[in-house]
């Protein structure tokens, strides 16, 4: 109710009702699940609710800056809540990615590295560190391609070449593939040579979009007690959403002239694939378990 009183308000009037709702959702959100990590004693996991209270302050950030509030660029409060979601999915990626694709392949051998795993991850928390320290320029490109290494290299432990005749776990890879991807473009934004919403898109269309439409079939199947396997609709939505990445974020430099066009396309793209996963799963969502259990 609070993300979408956030959604309304801001068609409003009301702007600094929007900035107290819209902060007040990922408060929500650490209350949520803080009460169960600490009555569960998961102290695996309690950092999730620091990043939560951190992505509130972003939020404050954006409304303050383009309320003139603060002198904040309002980029700023932006790229650090970017940065939060990165953080959060490359943690959650590291524990699921490598264990479905083992379970999910015969033969597979998906497998971590430690060392990998603290590059990748340790990369994103000086990442941002730097944002908040509006860190540019050489540092910011040199650390940009370092975590793009780093995070190539955990994919390609992951055995990606196993799970190409498995949509519902290669909708995994390549979604995680947007990530090194993003990377090299920050750095070439960085470089002067690509403008900066074109890696903001390739992380957030590509990399977003395809982990959050290859999680929900998954766990929309599995929680209804269907085979865990992917069928032509799904498989549909896999294939679109990569499809939309590339056209946003490659066609404005191969064809700038039709910039528009190509985010108008990507934006249907994207849409639609997110359209079939409604009209697929509305009936099956609203339903009991097939097995009649909870759940």
């Amino acid at each position: 109710m609070l993300w979408l009183a956030g959604r309304i308000l801001l068609l409003t009037p009301f702007a600094i009702a929007a900035t107290l709702v819209n902060a007040a959702f990922p408060l929500g959100v650490a209350l949520g699940i803080g009460i169960p990590l600490w009555r569960a004693r998961n102290k695996r996991n309690y950092f999730f609710v620091g990043l939560m209270i951190l992505m509130s302050a972003a939020i404050l950030i954006v409304h303050l800056a383009a309320l003139r509030f603060i002198t904040l660029p309002l980029w700023a409060g932006l790229q650090l809540g970017l940065d939060i979601i990165l953080f959060v999915i490359s943690v959650m990626a590291g524990r699921v990615v490598p264990m479905f694709t083992n379970n999910g392949v015969p033969g597979a051998q998906a497998r971590r590295s430690r060392n990998v795993e603290r590059a990748a991850l340790g990369g994103v928390l000086l990442l941002i560190i730097a944002d908040l320290l509006h860190v540019s320029g050489t540092p910011l490109i040199v650390l940009a391609l370092a975590i793009a290494v780093a995070h190539a290299w955990r994919l390609a432990l992951w055995d990606t070449r196993s799970t190409l005749r498995t949509p519902l776990v290669w909708v995994l890879h390549v979604a995680y593939a947007w990530i090194p991807i993003s990377f090299l473009l920050r750095a070439a934004f960085e470089a002067g040579w690509v403008a900066r919403p074109l890696a903001v898109h390739a992380f957030t269309i590509g990399a977003i979009g395809g982990l959050t439409i290859g999680m929900m079939v998954r766990t929309a199947r599995g929680h209804t007690a269907r085979p865990l396997k992917a069928d032509r609709f799904e498989t549909t939505c896999f294939v679109l959403i990569p499809i939309a990445a590339i056209v946003r974020v490659f066609c404005p430099m191969i064809a700038p002239q039709h910039y528009t066009g190509s985010v108008e396309l990507s934006a249907v793209l994207w849409s639609l694939a997110y359209l079939i996963y409604l009209v697929r799963y509305w009936p099956i969502l609203t339903r009991p378990r097939l097995d009649g259990q909870p759940g």
